[in-house]
């Protein structure tokens, strides 16, 4: 069997998260259509036949770095590329960005087998500029394959993941066949509540928010949530609560939802807002709510 890891990197919002939960067949990252939705390094184990891939998908990779929160996102990214096997890099599109060339750059130093996937290729319709830009891709970096792909409606990903297969190493597995992820229950309840957040919020403030589990109790029939969305100002608590406490309502009963498919029980969610200013520029403040693996 081959067994190894898959780093899933490019920048932000190309469709990372989408890729692996669909080729997992099972969702585990969190998606919207805002930038900078994933934020911490998600694995992602699919075991078949053939062989065992665990797929890391990774905070987008970007130029803004103006505070410890856009750092600590860098820094999981770029740690990714430390100790895996393949490293798939997606793009959703056919042109290059100027950041495009501090990723060839890192991919030079870790020396890793790299797949370019283009994802949204359905919305390509001239194929003769696909054909042209996977002769420049070549010419840019030695990719061991280019694949076209839409991670959303499924298109190639079959493909994709017999040349990820393909390259890993000979090895067992290292997880049992039944697993699918590393994280904990808890730490999925609060990411779904920060999807709902999210997309329901649209442009006014997801940057400016969290969430922290601050009590997870399991019982036979129940599991019960208690969940605090930190924000970092009074005006922003407003938003989040909404007209007559509508938006928080809204939100809870959508990830209430979510949480009871992701861990098939019963769920009591109660959701409360919190004021901790500057959490997002404070190493000590993101440590403390989890972000911690700028390297391990």
């Amino acid at each position: 069997m081959n067994c190894g890891y898959v780093a899933l990197i490019g920048r932000p919002n190309v469709g990372k998260s989408t890729l692996m939960n669909h080729l997992l067949g099972q969702k585990l990252s969190i998606t919207s259509r805002k930038p900078q939705t994933t934020r911490h390094r998600i694995l992602g184990i699919k075991t078949t036949a053939a062989g065992q891939a665990i797929f890391m998908d990774t905070p987008g990779m970007h130029s803004d770095e103006k505070k410890v929160l856009n750092r600590y996102l860098n820094k999981t990214a770029d740690s990714t590329l430390l100790g895996v096997d393949v490293v798939i890099w997606l793009l959703d599109g056919l042109y290059w960005h100027d950041y495009d060339e501090k990723i060839f750059k890192k991919l030079e130093r870790a020396g890793l087998p790299v797949i370019l996937a283009i994802n949204k290729v359905d919305k390509i319709k001239d194929k003769d500029a696909v054909l042209k830009f996977f002769a420049e891709a070549q010419q840019k970096y030695p990719f061991q394959h280019i694949v076209p792909v839409s991670a959303l409606k499924n298109t190639n990903l079959d493909v994709l993941e017999q040349h990820i297969m393909a390259l890993l190493p000979e090895a067992e597995p290292i997880y049992p066949e039944d697993q699918i992820t590393d994280r904990p229950e808890r730490f999925f309840a609060a990411e779904i509540i920060r999807e709902k957040l999210t997309r329901r919020l649209g442009d006014e403030l997801p940057y400016a928010l969290t969430v922290e589990i601050e009590r997870y109790e399991e019982f036979p029939e129940l599991c019960k949530i208690y969940a605090a969305i930190l924000v970092e100002r009074d005006s922003q608590k407003s938003i989040v609560i909404g007209k007559q406490g509508e938006m928080l309502k809204k939100v809870g009963s959508e990830a209430r939802v979510d949480i009871e498919k992701l861990i098939g029980q019963k769920v009591y969610l109660e959701l409360w807002v919190k004021v901790k200013k500057g959490w997002s520029d404070n190493e000590r403040a993101l440590q403390s709510l989890g972000f911690i693996d700028f390297g391990d």
